[in-house]
């Protein structure tokens, strides 16, 4: 028998929803919706951006999502969306509000961003956001 070990993420997988489960994903969905757009509404994100920070989702179902607030999103979409709240949370610890909700769209000198913003990081994937949650939360000295 092979034993495949997880990487570690930082992460109490115990606690972690199902987000197989569309049940899980239904109940998770509503707040979700609510948070992301808020957070797009903090950092002043082009429509453009907030569809790539969800995976590349269509514009019909972005702005059906955003007029709406209603829906059951994919697993990648909450997974997305939960980095998003981790980057959100730990910015507005570690900054004044302003610079927190401008810190996503700043070039920044970090090795990690090449210079570029974060937010140019982040869009491109979960992988990227990740990265970014990682880099925010070793500043901040917690998870």
């Amino acid at each position: 028998m092979v034993t495949v070990r997880l990487p570690d993420l930082g992460l109490d997988l115990a606690r972690m929803p199902d987000l197989t489960d569309p049940a899980t994903r239904k109940r998770l969905s509503p707040a979700a919706i609510e948070a992301f757009f808020k957070i797009a509404e903090y950092w002043e994100l082009k429509n453009e951006d907030g569809m790539a920070l969800l995976g590349g989702i269509s514009s019909g179902r972005y702005y059906e999502l955003k007029k709406s607030r209603k829906g059951i999103l994919s697993r990648d979409e909450l997974t997305s969306i939960s980095l998003l709240i981790g980057i959100f949370k730990a910015l507005n610890i570690l900054f004044s509000r302003k610079l927190a909700n401008q810190w996503v769209s700043r070039p920044n000198t970090n090795p990690l961003f090449h210079n570029a913003t974060p937010l140019a990081a982040m869009v491109q994937g979960i992988p990227q956001m990740l990265t970014v949650r990682r880099l925010l939360d070793s500043r901040r000295g917690g998870r």
